[in-house]
């Protein structure tokens, strides 16, 4: 076994790259990655350390591993000839293997759940028995394509650049291409969207699953990782359209009776609040032409569909400021009421 410093870790960390399906890694790759790897211990390698690691996997130590060298774009890659296989793989302890029997035959009663790659082969291969019986189901929109959701899983857990068909709902016939990191998987009411940010500029972008056409891996295409948690992206917004242009508003709003239990129960956003004791008071007090109902507050930027779930409780909830909030909901009932007044004189 190689004797200098971190030789044990450089193993650990080869022994994934070369493992990875997704991506496509030449000696250069190999290297870079690994002291990307490396940079906590403040230690770095050479190219020719990287090789004498490689030899020692496949002829040197105890593995003789099999690797296979081909091309790629011009450049002279390698990886683990078969599929799954590492020089630090053991075989399941009972336990786990019933830990993880367990955790498939629970996933698999998810009504609505897309099948990701691998997973029936898996409780398969662990004898799970297929059950018929539903516990939990889950809504799904029946426009979607099943198979993305898995596709996109698999690309954003192997951190894979990807090439994206899509098409808009305007033009469903002009496909369009974009090369893009993936980032998030995000569902908003009954819809998926893929969150990613595009490679020619870095912008971040989201994509409804029923627009996509297409998802074609680029594993010679280096991928760029968020600097931070995606999701804190959306900590300030209703839905997935996020405008940064617009600041976080404090919106305050009216319920009447008759849905102030289901806003209650059912905040339109983490941040809702719902006013009480001297506060209430206080609201009634100004606002005395609101009778009974409930006064609530949210925190977050205006976008579509803000003021679409604003909108969709229609006279039971009034928004009160701001004020270009309030003119955005009451722009949208009176288009809606000339619209019906349209179609009733024709």
């Amino acid at each position: 076994m190689p004797t200098n410093k971190n030789a044990l870790t450089r193993l650990k960390y080869l022994d994934d790259l070369l493992s990875d399906r997704h991506h496509y890694y030449d000696i250069n790759d190999l290297t870079e990655k690994v002291n990307e790897l490396l940079e906590d211990t403040g230690n770095t390698v050479s190219r020719r350390c990287i090789e004498k690691d490689i030899n020692y996997i496949e002829y040197a130590g105890p593995f003789l591993a099999e690797i296979e060298r081909f091309s790629s774009n011009g450049r002279h890659c390698l990886r683990y000839a078969k599929p799954g296989y590492s020089i630090f793989k053991k075989d399941l302890t009972d336990d786990e293997e019933h830990l993880l029997a367990s955790a498939l035959s629970l996933l698999g009663q998810f009504d609505g759940l897309p099948n990701l790659e691998g997973l029936e082969g898996l409780r398969l291969g662990l004898g799970v028995r297929e059950s018929n019986r539903k516990i939990i189901s889950m809504m799904r929109n029946p426009l979607e394509n099943s198979n993305l959701l898995g596709e996109l899983f698999t690309t954003i857990a192997h951190q894979q650049t990807i090439c994206l068909h899509y098409h808009t709902f305007k033009d469903p016939a002009n496909i369009k291409n974009v090369n893009l990191y993936p980032y998030l998987l995000k569902e908003y009411n009954r819809r998926w969207f893929l969150i990613a940010a595009a490679e020619s500029d870095g912008k971040l972008l989201n994509f409804s699953l029923d627009r996509i056409d297409k998802v074609v891996p680029l594993p010679s295409h280096q991928y760029k990782s968020y600097n931070g948690d995606i999701n804190e992206r959306f900590d300030d917004i209703v839905g997935v359209t996020l405008k940064e242009e617009n600041p976080v508003e404090h919106i305050l709003f009216w319920v009447d009776d008759n849905s102030k239990d289901y806003i209650a129960t059912k905040p339109l956003h983490d941040s809702q609040i719902q006013y009480k004791a001297d506060k209430e008071k206080q609201l009634h007090e100004k606002y005395t032409q609101l009778e009974g109902g409930l006064f609530f507050s949210i925190d977050c930027r205006n976008n579509y569909e803000l003021i679409r779930e604003l909108s969709s409780f229609g006279q039971s909830l009034l928004v009160l400021s701001p004020a270009s909030i309030q003119q955005e909901v009451l722009q949208r009932f009176e288009q809606t009421v000339e619209r019906y007044h349209k179609m009733i004189r024709e």
